[in-house]
């Protein structure tokens, strides 16, 4: 009898831009990968996603968001194992001033960076998914669907 695989794992993620600055993380702990992506994470029963990205951002940044409206949905897989992620971004408004304490550590302690970039700095900085760019620097189109893609180990 095959191996049944667990459900896709569903997550929030958020798009914070100050000015024409993107926030970035790099959610490997200790940093074992240079992979880096919007802030957000694994959703918890029982909250809705707007108030579980409001939870995980404060989490991981330690910064207070408004959320807006969705604008991407976004799979990703292990194509050799059983790891698959549906992640659900929204376009998100900062509440707080957008400088991140050097000494914040979220309570996992996964997120080994913080970063603020531009258009032109994020084409060289290794990120999932391959449609945040578009997503984040070109607002005006509506939700858009970014296919199943392999993720970077």
């Amino acid at each position: 009898m095959p191996m049944q695989r667990s459900s896709p794992r569903l997550a929030v993620r958020a798009i914070i831009l100050d000015g024409d600055r993107l926030l970035l993380v790099n959610a490997y702990p200790a940093g074992r990968s240079p992979l880096m992506c919007a802030p957000g994470g694994g959703v918890e029963r029982g909250a809705s996603l707007p108030d579980n990205l409001r939870r995980e951002v404060y989490e991981e940044c330690g910064l207070e968001i408004e959320v807006g409206a969705p604008c991407l949905v976004n799979e990703f897989h292990d194509p050799l194992g059983d790891f698959h992620q549906v992640d659900v971004y929204f376009r998100c408004i900062l509440r707080s001033p957008a400088r991140i304490d050097p000494n914040w550590q979220d309570k996992e302690a996964i997120v080994s960076e913080w970063r603020w970039v531009s258009e032109a700095e994020l084409a060289e900085v290794p990120h999932k998914p391959d449609s945040l760019r578009a997503v984040a620097f070109d607002a005006d189109g509506g939700p858009s669907y970014d296919p199943l893609e392999p993720i970077v180990p």
